[in-house]
């Protein structure tokens, strides 16, 4: 037992996880939120760990980035160049030293931010 605490706890927190289908329901729930976001909306998300974090970044981005498209297509549609969403940051906001210091499980936090442009 270095760090982390009991060996057990990696997989109690999976069982868990899976049991209360925990990720799917992130997932779903994320997308529902995107929908309802009015205008100028911003919707905040903290995550904890990186399973959490892969699915918001992904959600994220199906929303906010433009598709992809063939670059040899002289006029592209303007609903394929432009999304209603945008990413304030790309990367997400992480604690700073100071918050490190004061705050030792701050470490694994991720911020992430989308906003509805119109």
């Amino acid at each position: 037992q270095k760090n982390g605490g009991h060996p057990a706890k990696k997989t109690f927190q999976a069982i868990r996880i899976e049991l209360n289908r925990e990720l799917e329901v992130l997932n779903d729930t994320l997308n529902d939120m995107i929908d309802l976001l009015n205008e100028n909306g911003r919707i905040c998300i903290i995550t904890f760990h990186s399973l959490e974090d892969r699915i918001v970044k992904e959600v994220f981005n199906a929303f906010a980035k433009a598709d992809k498209v063939d670059k040899r297509i002289p006029v592209l549609p303007q609903d394929i160049v432009e999304k209603p969403y945008r990413l304030p940051q790309k990367k997400p906001i992480v604690a700073n030293e100071k918050e490190l210091a004061e705050n030792k499980r701050s470490h694994s936090a991720k911020l992430r931010v989308i906003e509805r442009v119109y």
